[in-house]
């Protein structure tokens, strides 16, 4: 398996970017940091047409994180049991 992350500071801003290093590089999982955007705004069917499923957790501000698989997710933790955390990092 190979995985890779990447705090692109901006999703929005480095989505060409991210879709043309997936072609070059694809990795079975990526894991974006500094997403800068919402869920509601995030590129689910860009991605998918890259060959990724997305699982997000989105902030507007600095945080928000992202997974990109190219195997379905079949669950999904938000968070780390036990951890309080109200910025969206983990």
């Amino acid at each position: 398996m190979k995985l890779a992350t990447w705090n692109v500071n901006s999703l929005t801003v480095r989505l060409p970017q991210v879709l043309d290093w997936l072609a070059a590089n694809p990795v079975d999982l990526l894991a974006l940091q500094e997403l800068k955007l919402t869920d509601d705004k995030f590129p689910f069917e860009a991605l998918a047409q890259a060959g990724y499923q997305a699982q997000c957790f989105g902030q507007k501000t600095y945080n928000g994180v992202a997974l990109l698989s190219r195997q379905a997710v079949t669950a999904v933790v938000r968070n780390i049991p036990g951890f309080s955390d109200d910025m969206a990092r983990v």
